[in-house]
C-alpha cells in the first residue's frame, strides 16, 4: 500500500509507537454488525448505489459492498451506515 517514502515512514511510526493505523494512515474503518449493518468510517465519498451493490471511495482507491435490499441508513463527511443483508466487502483499486 505504501510504496513512497512518506508512505513507507508513517507505516512505520503507526508499527513502532502502536498507533491506530485508520487514523495515520487515513485507512477506513469498517464495523460490521452480523450481516445487517456496516458503518464505514474515513472514506471519501458515493461512487454508485443500487440495492445489490454500493461503491465508496476511500483514500486508496475503493470499498464495493454487495448484498440484497442494500439502503444507506445515515451519510455525514467520514461516516456512512448501511443496512441490508451484506453479502461481502471487496477492496478495489488500491493506489499507494
Amino acid at each position: 500500500m505504501a510504496k513512497t517514502f512518506k508512505g513507507r515512514f508513517l507505516q512505520n511510526l503507526t508499527t513502532a509507537f502502536e498507533l491506530p493505523a485508520d487514523v495515520v494512515l487515513n485507512l477506513p474503518r469498517i464495523t460490521i454488525t452480523g450481516n445487517v449493518q456496516l458503518l464505514m468510517e474515513n472514506h471519501k465519498g458515493i461512487i454508485s448505489y443500487e440495492p445489490e451493490k454500493i461503491r465508496i471511495r476511500t483514500q486508496h482507491g475503493e470499498a464495493v459492498i454487495t448484498g440484497s435490499k442494500l439502503k444507506i441508513d445515515s451519510l455525514f463527511a467520514s461516516e456512512v451506515r448501511i443496512n441490508g443483508h451484506i453479502h461481502g466487502i471487496e477492496f478495489l483499486g488500491s493506489r499507494g
